[in-house]
């Protein structure tokens, strides 16, 4: 079990229902914690689970304005080209971008616990006690196989092992209704999202035994 103290000026977790303009979640997802530690230490021989998620700074939102640009090269443009037929292989930025709101949240705290499960890919000479002592050396050292991110690349988080002790949360106590959980990647053709009944006590959300919805 690891502890991860991550933090950051912004955030955007995301709500997928809503598309065009960005809503962010009150807190991290399952599946963007996951991403955050795993962005750390990851190996096809283990699986990250995230047992807890501690919010300690108050819950804040500001809503900015982001460029974006809403078209994309499709696939068939790009068969065309390989094909030798004439097709523009760019987007022109005067005429895709457009600008969007986003709603996001303000000077973030987390602490992030979680576990790892072996999986079958592990090596012979891999065990738990091995790749337990390679993430807490990472997490001291500042290591990491890219920049973590707090839902999306534009908002960076920095990040240390919780050095113990009491985690001092924001001590809010709410139902946050249904939230994304994460993706289920049994049949690669069809990847779907999973969901949970998010419920916030005492500044903590507890994943270790919630009803994972499909």
């Amino acid at each position: 079990m690891i502890q991860l103290e991550v933090w950051g000026n912004h955030a955007l977790f995301s709500r997928p229902e809503l598309k065009t303009e960005r809503v962010s979640y009150d807190v991290p997802t399952p599946s963007a914690a996951r991403g955050i530690v795993e962005s750390i230490f990851y190996h096809p021989g283990l699986k990250w689970k995230i047992s807890r998620i501690y919010i300690l700074n108050p819950t804040r939102f500001v809503s900015i304005q982001r460029n974006e640009i809403k078209d994309k090269i499709s696939c068939q443009t790009i068969r065309q080209a390989a094909q030798g037929k004439s097709q523009d292989l760019y987007l022109s930025t005067s005429q895709s971008i457009v600008q969007r709101s986003s709603l996001l949240l303000k000077n973030v705290h987390y602490v992030i616990e979680a576990h790892f499960e072996m999986t079958s890919q592990a090596a012979p000479s891999d065990n738990p006690g091995k790749f337990q002592d390679i993430t807490i050396r990472r997490m001291e050292k500042g290591q990491c196989f890219h920049t973590p991110y707090l839902g999306c690349r534009e908002f960076p988080a920095a990040f240390r092992r919780w050095p113990g002790g009491t985690i001092e949360t924001n001590h809010e106590t709410r139902d946050l209704g249904l939230m994304l959980y994460d993706f289920d990647y049994s049949d690669p053709q069809n990847i779907q999202p999973t969901y949970f009944r998010a419920k916030l006590e005492d500044g903590v959300l507890d994943l270790r035994d919630c009803e994972v919805l499909r």
